[in-house]
């Protein structure tokens, strides 16, 4: 019911449209129906045995319309067709709305990881996004639809109570009393149909979440011959999914099953109060015995559309706590400076530790602008790290960012970050065109954006021959090109924009020595109209950039770069032996 409820309260235009149609609908079934009594009165010879039955008369008379045969079914038939139709309007609302509500639900939890720290985002499994997304997102929007399918079968359950209590309150009254009590005793079969779609749910999470990490590391498992421990390991997860869904079609067929012969005891016995307890009429027992089967058909349906909602109520929640907490881990910054980046950017006195592990104890670095700056060390001295505090992804504990003098905090974040144009250490480009991968969907970048960027990058001479140029798809994460053609394609994203400064990390670690080389030129060439900083330890790029800070121990140390591209390692040793 909960549910049900939250349903209503979020979207409550959309089930405001639902439930008047459904009220509506009601309304011309129940007038339809108050003519059935009259009718098989009519029928028989007796057009006064009921209340109900002389009011129809009466008020057909009274606006001078003779209650015959031709005119009751024409009543009956008359209703039923305007209640189709009203249903029709509403069921299609209903379809709209199952729409609406997938898409809603997706974009509120896209818009709500976008929007969060980076720190959460990466302790997020990208098989759990995908499955929100997807499979959370789909099943939340057919509890939608079981739910007005609730709404809609109690409605009509309401209006041939209301018809029914006008012929016999009694008979009427112990048929729901009887039939709830039902409903009751099989609620135990809806709890069971809880549990195994709250267990699916779970389970197709989790699935998602391994299946996606595999298919991530499959070369290398296919390579090692270990693709079968994972192949163990997945089977595993779908047969426990199996038997989840095993028990939630069992407690469903179940349900069916009993209905229908406790509809058959039901109906009998109120066929026997009405003829034998409360010597009613022939043609009022006709309708109580139609009515009644109605009703208690209506509620076993609506028991079995409820058992089908809970079965899917799991995935909403699941969403509505994903959403919430990527909200509640949502960026927070006040800046609201116009950003410049014409003199250059310092670090002064940064102190950052990720809990119990320091990172930058006293770090001081000064970048000018349009120049060329590597920065090395050992792993995990924090060289990614410092790329993300210049972008915002971080923020350090103490000490100032400053961007022509002006600290990070006071100024506009995003308008900071379209400044930059950012290489990451991994070259992951998406299954589509060179020219998707590198527009990525941004609505103010063109065809002409991307030509310029790959000529920037350096990139345009192997792009240009291919034989459908920049519309070749480079396949699954850019497979189909080589690793140095990859990396000049990422670059040339990051230039897209026309940012003002680069940040790339490790841009050339899984590169060919020529491939390397091309890529120190072109970083080189860039920087004559760029600020750059590249994180790299690997020797061509250090000795291709104008500046070099060696990271160690929590500080930096100007190194210089060789100009006979020697081995930096051994200055970079000296250097930290001064920082000690």
């Amino acid at each position: 019911m909960r549910t049900l409820l939250t349903y209503s309260m979020v979207f409550p235009r959309r089930s405001a449209y639902v439930l008047i149609a459904l009220l509506a609908a009601g309304i011309a079934e129940g007038l339809s129906l108050t003519a059935l009594l009259p009718l098989l009165s009519i029928a028989i010879g007796d057009t006064g045995d009921t209340d109900i039955g002389r009011v129809i008369v009466q008020a057909l008379q009274g606006i001078g319309i003779e209650p015959t045969i031709a005119v009751m079914l024409l009543i009956i038939v008359g209703g039923m067709i305007i209640k189709s139709l009203i249903l029709l309007l509403a069921n299609r609302q209903v379809g709209y709305t199952v729409a609406h509500v997938a898409t809603t639900l997706r974009l509120e939890l896209i818009k709500a990881l976008l929007a969060s720290r980076w720190q959460y985002y990466l302790r997020q499994p990208i098989g759990s996004l995908a499955n929100s997304v997807a499979t959370e997102a789909y099943r939340a929007a057919n509890g939608f639809e079981h739910s007005a399918n609730v709404l809609a079968l109690s409605m009509q359950v309401l209006v041939y109570a209301i018809v029914a209590l006008f012929i016999s309150w009694q008979a009427t009254l112990t048929s729901l009393v009887i039939g709830m009590l039902l409903l009751l005793v099989l609620h135990r079969l809806v709890r069971a149909t809880r549990r195994a779609g709250t267990k699916q749910t779970h389970l197709l999470r989790h699935l998602l979440i391994y299946l996606s990490d595999i298919l991530g590391s499959v070369k290398s498992l296919k390579a090692m011959g270990r693709d079968n421990v994972a192949d163990a390991i997945l089977h595993e997860q779908t047969q426990q999914l199996e038997k989840a869904t095993r028990k939630e079609v069992m407690s469903r067929e179940a349900l069916l099953a009993l209905q229908e012969p406790i509809l058959a005891a039901l109906t009998a016995s109120g066929l026997y109060l009405a003829l034998v307890i409360w010597e009613l009429s022939l043609p009022a027992v006709m309708v109580m015995v139609f009515l009644l089967t109605r009703i208690l058909g209506l509620l076993n349906k609506t028991q079995r559309r409820y058992q089908q909602l809970t079965a899917q109520e799991s995935a909403y929640w699941a969403m509505r706590a994903a959403t919430e907490e990527a909200q509640a881990a949502a960026e927070t910054t006040a800046g609201t400076l116009q950003p410049t980046l014409q003199q250059g950017i310092s670090l002064k006195h940064i102190n950052f530790d990720y809990g119990v592990k320091s990172i930058f104890r006293d770090l001081n670095i000064e970048i000018p602008v349009k120049s060329f700056t590597a920065i090395t060390g050992m792993s995990g001295v924090g060289k990614s790290t410092l790329l993300d505090l210049l972008c915002g992804l971080a923020e350090p504990k103490s000490g100032e960012i400053l961007i022509d003098g002006v600290s990070l905090r006071e100024i506009h974040l995003r308008l900071w970050r379209h400044m930059i144009g950012y290489v990451s250490q991994e070259t992951i480009l998406l299954h589509d065109t060179i020219l998707n991968n590198i527009l990525v969907g941004a609505p103010d970048l063109v065809y002409a954006d991307a030509e310029r960027a790959l000529h920037q990058a350096g990139a345009w001479d192997f792009v240009s021959v291919l034989p459908e140029g920049l519309h070749t798809i480079v396949g699954e994460r850019g497979g189909l090109l080589s690793g140095g053609q990859r990396q000049r394609i990422a670059i040339a994203r990051a230039l897209a924009h026309q940012p003002h400064f680069l940040l790339l990390d490790e841009p050339t670690s899984a590169l060919d020595p020529d491939s390397e080389q091309i890529i120190c030129e072109t970083l080189q060439r860039l920087a004559q109209n760029f600020t750059i900083i590249t994180v790299s330890h690997q020797p061509a790029v250090i000795n291709a950039a104008t500046r070099v800070f060696a990271l160690s121990k929590g500080r930096a140390e100007q190194v210089q770069p060789s100009s006979d591209n020697s081995d930096p390692l051994a200055r970079l040793d000296i250097a930290a032996e001064n920082n000690t």
